[in-house]
């Protein structure tokens, strides 16, 4: 067995059948290790089915900070069934530990059906040139044989059958039961207490005491089986608690930002992954917090995007902060009314969680190359502005950001996230409420000659439908001040140059923190370049640089449009532009292809992944050290299952 070693980081991985209670498991254990004072970070990894394709979650756990990214190899492997096993052979380290179904041993790579060909072929080829029966317990042995990985297995089928006898559980319903038996497993080698769990379970399970004490059950009879493996890969002892910790996916914070920001209609058409925004926002339409409504917010489920868009531009006319969240394909069904917002200034909020495409592409899975489908949809021009958010934290201060934008600058606003931070699970400190300001621009009471594209100013004052003893217009068509179609050359001038100048205006009054931030190194010899969820994992690799000599940063950009010429432009003069890279989850690398067009300065070292699977530190790590060390321009990441 593998010495007793105290870590102060430990990542895992625990595989199973899509709709076999992976994100089950996934969130109990976060949350318990949350409670004991861990900083966590979780991805989940599914496939755009039901139930029975592989599905996993990605975790790294630190005993001394909140991390930021993901990283290879994992200490633990925990397996439901043979195609985690088969799946995720390299991604296990040396002395590594993987739990698996005893009951699995003699099941063979052609048997497992839900596995796509060409990753059975992979697979296959992969294991003939190691002369690897491609058998479950050869490939454990292979495991063992060349990097020390202890397999330790559990039958899963008498542990179920050891809680049928005793609570007369229907069999059909047992299988549910197997999720609790990687909880359980992988608790006993963290040495991860009972009481814990315990809480973790009454939280994913309020008010089933019944359903608690059955998994808790389940912990003890693992415990029973895995005896000598408890605390095997225990985790030091959190260094400093930060007292209360939230655990969050990013789609709970963005609909968190949106609540605390005032929002107050909401409408989506179901589409992954940004549904669940939605979801998570219907749950508090009528809630209170310390005898106050929050709300009421109005939640609707439209019959397309096309309704969802136009719905929420309807809702904004009426002053009610109002947001629409959808992903690639919905928002291309929004695009004629995202431009009838633009002509009409209305104040509306598009949040855009990008995935794979084209088309249909990965709907389940990872992308940011959506930055120019934000940035350049819709026809003719007109003012949007497109902000970003980097992680959890950013989010939900951004999805706030985002309302004042809209109301003060009277724009359309897409606040562009992606699948990764949407369906990232984090350890998260409280926002600072202390820091929220909600800015309403300017309003006006209306009157018998209002005048709602008043031109004596980029920004009209702004009177609501329905304002007492006022009448206004609104046409897809260009419009005078008052919003009569007008087609005179000197009115479309001036009208449409109004509407315009509100980008210089944006440009010059935000405030630098949401333009574009330098993070690490203030005079680095190398540089970073990216935005949105790449953040993350590139300020880890910073300091892992930083550590070893190479004095590097990050440039997170954050206004993706209207640019920010100046601000870019001067931090990527400082330093030579073999020494610059852009990181993206995009094939072109978009980010690059922006700066070159808005700033004339072209970076042609690029580090892309677009698998859908997240960059993970190691691979980033190893890349930047090709591109900086070894002069390489172009990296393509492929690591993940």
């Amino acid at each position: 067995m593998n010495l007793r070693v105290s870590r102060e980081r430990v990542s895992l991985i625990l595989g199973g059948p899509q709709g076999a209670g992976v994100e089950t498991t996934g969130a109990v254990l976060t949350r318990a290790l949350a409670r004991r004072g861990y900083g966590v970070i979780a991805d989940r990894e599914y496939y755009s089915n039901i139930t029975g394709r592989h599905s996993y979650i990605h975790i790294c756990v630190s005993s001394k900070s909140l991390p930021r990214s993901l990283r290879y190899p994992a200490e633990i492997l925990a397996a439901m069934d043979a195609e985690t096993v088969f799946t995720h052979i390299d991604d296990v380290g040396d002395k590594g530990f993987v739990v698996y179904d005893t009951g699995i041993k003699a099941r063979r790579l052609d048997e497992i059906p839900s596995l796509e060909d060409t990753t059975k072929n992979r697979i296959r080829e992969s294991l003939q040139k190691l002369g690897v029966e491609p058998m479950v317990k050869n490939v454990l042995e292979y495991m063992k044989n060349s990097r020390g990985i202890e397999a330790v297995g559990v039958d899963f089928s008498d542990v179920l059958r050891t809680l049928m006898a005793k609570h007369r559980i229907d069999p059909k319903r047992a299988s549910r039961y197997v999720s609790s038996i990687l909880v359980s497993a992988i608790a006993v080698l963290l040495g991860l207490d009972k009481e814990a769990v315990e809480w973790s379970l009454t939280a994913q399970f309020p008010g089933r005491e019944e359903i608690v004490l059955q998994n808790m059950e389940i912990l003890e009879l693992i415990r029973e089986r895995m005896a000598g493996y408890e605390g095997v890969v225990a985790l030091e002892k959190p260094v400093n608690k930060p007292g209360k910790l939230m655990v969050v996916t990013g789609n709970d914070v963005v609909a968190m930002g949106k609540i605390v920001g005032g929002l107050r209609y909401q409408s989506y058409y179901p589409i992954t992954p940004a549904a669940d925004e939605s979801f998570v926002i219907e749950r508090y339409e009528y809630s209170e917090m310390d005898g106050t409504p929050i709300g009421p917010i109005i939640v609707m489920q439209t019959e397309d995007e096309i309704a969802a868009i136009a719905s929420a531009i309807g809702a904004a006319l009426t002053g009610a902060r109002s947001a629409t969240a959808t992903s690639g394909p919905g928002f291309d069904l929004m695009v004629e009314g995202l431009s009838w917002a633009g002509a009409n200034e209305v104040p509306v909020v598009i949040t855009y969680y990008q995935r794979g495409g084209p088309s249909t592409g990965q709907p389940t899975r990872g992308s940011q190359s959506d930055l120019f489908n934000a940035i350049f949809a819709g026809h003719g021009e007109f003012v949007r502005v497109v902000i970003s958010s980097g992680d959890h934290e950013e989010a939900f201060y951004d999805a706030i950001e985002a309302f004042n934008i809209a109301e003060k600058y009277q724009v359309p606003v897409i606040h562009l996230i992606d699948k990764f931070l949407a369906n990232t699970i984090k350890t998260m400190i409280p926002p600072d409420l202390a820091r929220l300001k909600i800015e309403r621009g300017l309003l006006s009471s209306g009157g018998s000659n209002y005048k709602r594209f008043e031109l004596s100013h980029p920004i009209s004052p702004r009177a609501l439908l329905g304002t007492p003893g006022t009448v206004m217009w609104y046409t897809g068509d260009e419009h005078d001040e008052f919003g009569h179609i007008v087609e005179d050359p000197e009115n479309r001038v001036a009208m449409y140059s109004k509407r315009m100048e509100k980008n210089g205006l944006i440009l010059r009054e935000l405030p630098p923190d949401m333009k574009a931030v330098l993070y690490g190194a203030s005079d680095p010899d190398y540089l970073i370049v990216g935005w949105g969820s790449v953040k993350g994992v590139a300020l880890d690799a910073v300091e892992a640089l930083s550590h070893e000599g190479l004095k590097t940063a990050y440039l997170n950009i954050k206004l993706l449009w209207p640019f920010p010429v100046e601000e870019v432009s001067r931090i990527l003069s400082l330093i030579p532009l073999e020494r610059i890279v852009a990181v993206e989850h995009s094939y072109g690398v978009q980010i690059a292809e922006l700066i070159a067009m808005a700033t004339r300065i072209r970076i042609r070292k690029t580090i892309t992944k677009f698998t859908g699977r997240p960059i993970t530190l190691d691979e980033l790590h190893q890349a930047l050290k090709k591109v900086f060390i070894e002069g390489v321009d172009r990296v393509v990441l492929k690591h993940g299952a």
